[in-house]
């Protein structure tokens, strides 16, 4: 059995594939297979891929009709054999020693479910401010303990750059959600009590596009993303809960507001800093100044305040008043 399976999916993929199987068979690790899952294409990906198959005994090709992106995850799955899983999209690119560090940090703690690493996000040359913030944000993720506190800010784990133990993959699946599989991957096994790792290397070439889900998905959507987000926190970290404090009533802690209350979770109190709006009343919750928290001590807080900045500053303000994070408060951008 291989040490590495490489989980690809590729749909109409004929200009990215070639240079993508390319990046793979560079790899400094031998062992290794590719599951390379065509999902109905009507380009040339299926061609490319058996081209490459016939090339190298280690690439396995498996054609599906159109399904989408959770079905062909499923098919190709079955196919994996290795120890490990790795995911690789079929427009991105490998550095040389990806597939290896990741195996190696994984044989090297055996309590760890997964590893990721960091990740480039190209073409440079089109990125966008937020691109950037985005990818100084996930490559700042460096230890577990990161990956769980900032898990229902963003998804913390670039999802092509993941490496999974196949029997952990295997139970827990892809599941079609009307909501991001991966992150719907991440945070379920998150709730399993499992940890997953961070190579802090840049060895995965991510590329942006307008062909990307991401941006063609409605699945992928704010409100989309907070539903998920709703669904994970009403399951664990507001569990026992039905009122919470909402620190921020933005756009994202709005979304987020009608997402929990879809779960029965509505505010108790939401904190403000403007002057202008404390003491006023949002949806029945009295807005408060952050000096009342104490008051509300054993309430869960949501704090859903979208940049980095301001929200260092409020996780330093609760911890200073003696709050503990994933204990008393979630940060849930």
């Amino acid at each position: 059995m291989p040490r590495v399976s490489v989980l690809l999916p590729a749909w109409n993929a004929a200009a990215t594939l070639e240079a993508c199987l390319a990046s793979l068979s560079r790899q400094t690790e031998p062992d290794w297979e590719a599951v390379v899952v065509d999902d109905g294409s009507s380009d040339a990906t299926a061609r490319i891929a058996a081209l490459a198959a016939s090339r190298d005994p280690r690439i396995d090709v498996v054609t599906l009709s159109h399904g989408g992106l959770v079905a062909a995850l499923r098919a190709g799955l079955e196919r994996c054999r290795g120890t490990y899983v790795a995911r690789m999209d079929a427009d991105d690119l490998m550095r040389r020693d990806r597939l290896r560090a990741q195996a190696d940090a994984l044989d090297a703690d055996r309590s760890l479910a997964a590893a990721s690493c960091q990740v480039r996000i190209f073409p440079r040359r089109a990125l966008t401010g937020g691109l950037r913030q985005y990818e100084r944000w996930l490559n700042g993720i460096a230890t577990p303990d990161d990956a769980r506190r900032e898990a229902f800010v963003e998804c913390p784990v670039a999802h092509p750059t993941l490496m999974m133990r196949r029997e952990t993959l295997v139970r827990l699946g892809y599941r079609d959600c009307p909501w991001p599989e991966d992150y719907d991957l991440f945070l379920r096994a998150l709730a399993w009590g499992l940890r997953i790792g961070v190579v802090p290397r840049r060895l995965v070439a991510w590329r942006d596009g307008p062909s990307r889900l991401s941006r063609t998905d409605p699945r992928y959507g704010r409100s989309q993303f907070a539903a998920c987000k709703a669904h994970y926190l009403a399951l664990g970290f507001l569990a026992r809960a039905e009122g919470y404090i909402l620190w921020g009533y933005g756009g994202t802690g709005r979304a987020l507001r009608r997402a929990l209350a879809a779960h029965g979770r509505r505010p108790s109190a939401i904190v403000e800093v403007a002057t202008r709006k404390i003491g006023q009343r949002i949806h029945g919750a009295p807005v408060i100044p952050p000096t009342e928290l104490p008051a509300w001590r054993g309430a869960p807080i949501v704090v859903s305040v979208a940049h980095a900045g301001p929200r260092a500053e409020v996780r330093a303000a609760l911890v200073g008043m003696g709050f503990a994070e994933l204990g008393d408060f979630v940060c849930a951008a």
